[in-house]
């Protein structure tokens, strides 16, 4: 009976072993088709960004890129707050906050759409007209801010304020604010 135990042990050691070769093996040949899904470092690269506002002086405008989508960042001066913190939220069309990356439902008000009392002049959105996705002008010295000294699109006629609200024209939402932090007082991470 000592030598059936034996082949029973060899045979069930070689079954476990060739079991496990073959599942190594199918790991082996299926992990590069399960990387390939992975974003590529491009794409990786894109997530988040860094922008120095150092640069940007009182009253200035830059676009930088994230994603693909344009991003409006501007400076804005004393007055443009001022201003933006005066409108009434029941004289908006959209009377809401469209804040990138989460649930919450907030009020359009200038203090939901800038990141509070100390960076109240840093306004921060994602540059597209929410009617049919065209770039509105005022980003540029020069450029027409339409009527409430914000951004203007030409294409349709919808008009923003200078906290990128709609006050008229087709567009049905305010531009949105993308998610951002402010790694440092003069540097923003977007993403």
């Amino acid at each position: 009976m000592a030598e059936n135990e034996t082949d029973g042990t060899r045979r069930d050691f070689l079954f476990i072993s060739t079991a496990a070769v073959g599942v190594v093996g199918a790991g082996a040949a299926v992990w590069p088709l399960v990387d390939q899904m992975n974003p590529d470092a491009s794409a990786q690269a894109l997530a988040s960004i860094e922008v120095d506002l150092d640069p940007i002086e009182e009253g200035q405008a830059i676009t930088a890129m994230w994603r693909g989508k344009p991003i409006f960042i501007r400076h804005r001066t004393a007055a443009e707050v001022e201003q933006a913190k005066d409108v009434q939220i029941t004289d908006l069309p959209d009377d809401q906050a469209r804040l990138l990356g989460t649930t919450k439902s907030l009020p359009a008000t200038d203090e939901n759409l800038t990141k509070g009392d100390d960076n109240e002049k840093w306004l921060v959105l994602v540059g597209i007209c929410t009617h049919l996705g065209c770039i509105p002008k005022g980003q540029r010295l020069g450029d027409t801010k339409g009527e409430f000294n914000g951004w203007f699109c030409p294409c349709h006629g919808s008009h923003y304020d200078t906290a990128g609200r709609i006050r008229k024209g087709p567009a049905p939402e305010n531009m949105a604010v993308p998610p951002y932090d402010f790694v440092s007082p003069t540097k923003i991470k977007i993403g």
